[in-house]
Parts: C-alpha cells; sequence; structure tokens
C-alpha cells in the first residue's frame, strides 16, 4: 500500500483498512481458500456488523483484521500502520493501544475482580495503579456496573460478565474495537440490554465498532452491514 494511500486513511478518518486480503488454509498440496479480495474501511465512530454462514470465516476475518491471524495477500492498516508487516512486539503495541477485542465467551480471569479485570490492559501498558483504577471504575459507570466492581465473574449474570468484557475492551480508548459475536452466548432479553449497551456507547464515545454476529436484529442496527459468503465480503443495502 502506498504512502499516498496511508495519508488518505488517516486524513479522511479511517481508523482501520482491509485492502485486498486473502486466507488460505494449507494441508499438503491442498488449498482451502476461506477468503479473497477483501476490502474494507472503517471510520471514526462508525459501527460496522459482519454476517455470513457458519464456517464462512467470519472470525477469521476478524482476527485478521486484528493481527491475530495472518494473511497471504493484501494488508491491514490501522491507525496508519500497516500490522502484518510489523514484528510480533510492535503488533502487541499497536493492539494494545489502538484495538479493543471483546468475544462470544467474556474471558475474565476468575480470580480477579470485576474492576481488577478491566484495569488489566491498562496496568500492561504501564498505567500506575491508581490511574487504571480511575479509569476502569468510569469504564464500568458506561456499562452501568460500577456497583459490581468488587464482585468476581462467579458473581456475575451472563450479560454482567459482557457487560465487564466490553468495559475492558473500552478502557484503553482504542480506536477501533471488534466483537465477534458478543451476544452469542445470552439468552434473548440478556442480548438485548448488552446490544443497547453496545450501540449507546458507540454513539457516545466515537470509537469504531466491528461486530461479527449472527444476530440479524443487532446487524440491522450498525450503520453499515456486509456479509461474508462466496469467498467475499459484499456491502448490503
Amino acid at each position: 500500500m502506498s504512502d499516498v494511500l496511508l495519508n488518505t486513511i488517516v486524513l479522511d478518518s479511517i481508523v482501520l483498512a482491509a485492502q485486498g486480503i486473502s486466507k488460505a488454509y494449507h494441508t499438503g498440496p491442498d488449498e482451502v481458500v476461506v477468503w479473497q479480495g477483501v476490502n474494507l474501511q472503517v471510520s471514526e465512530g462508525e459501527t460496522i456488523s459482519i454476517i455470513g454462514a457458519s464456517g464462512s470465516g467470519k472470525s477469521t476475518l476478524l482476527n485478521a483484521l486484528g493481527g491475530l491471524d495472518a494473511i497471504d495477500a493484501g494488508e491491514v492498516v490501522l491507525a496508519g500502520h500497516k500490522i502484518h508487516s510489523l514484528n510480533e512486539a510492535k503488533r502487541t503495541h499497536l493492539r494494545n493501544r489502538d484495538l479493543g477485542f471483546v468475544y462470544q465467551f467474556h474471558h475474565l480471569l476468575p480470580e480477579f475482580s470485576a474492576l481488577e479485570n478491566v484495569m488489566m490492559p491498562l496496568l500492561i501498558r504501564g498505567e500506575s495503579a491508581k490511574l487504571a483504577k480511575t479509569h476502569s471504575l468510569a469504564c464500568l459507570k458506561q456499562v452501568g456496573l460500577e456497583h459490581r466492581a468488587e464482585h468476581k465473574p462467579s458473581e456475575l449474570s451472563g450479560g454482567e460478565r459482557q457487560r465487564v468484557a466490553i468495559a475492558r475492551a473500552l478502557v484503553g480508548k482504542p480506536k477501533v474495537v471488534l466483537l465477534d459475536e458478543p451476544t452469542g452466548n445470552l439468552d434473548q432479553q440478556t442480548a438485548q440490554q448488552v446490544e443497547d449497551v453496545l450501540l449507546e456507547l458507540a454513539n457516545t464515545i466515537g470509537m469504531a465498532f466491528v461486530i461479527v454476529t449472527h444476530d440479524e436484529e443487532l446487524a440491522a442496527r450498525a450503520n453499515r452491514r456486509y456479509k461474508l459468503s462466496d469467498l467475499t465480503l459484499t456491502e448490503l443495502d
């Protein structure tokens, strides 16, 4: 990707861009293409949803956008940096600073409180415990859980655990939050509550959200919708 394109991405407030990326798995002489020639641009404060059948490669695409999975062609640019061209240390630093992740399963550390779980990314970044606590309490308040800060994950409901995971993703003030089936493990009522929190935050805090989901209702509430099928990503009307 040229420097001109990189500069354009920054100037246009595009915080994440995939340019012609492709992915295949190789087993001996066999090649299985997951997707190819995928293009996507995500602007500051935008919410994008990606739907598709099981096995279409949605989670793999999300991981590639976050620099967690390798790609075979093309480039992903995050905050002006070609993420797949960086070494692992620089890529990890970039993810910690500019990306948040939320998965179907919350992946909270069971031995720590909700507050301590949210503080982790900031402590890893090198912030003082005092500042990390202040910022983390503010994020828990954003998701309506400041009163549960000292509770461990086992003492929280499924929806509360997922909201803690969202707070953890937001606490570092990333440019983009990637969400992989964030409501897929919740009952309908709880999923609706988590969806409302997500979309309210997207509208108020100016971060970009990319959401992979099977939930058609959640997908429809995004600013732009995409479908991954037939090895490529297509924007829906």
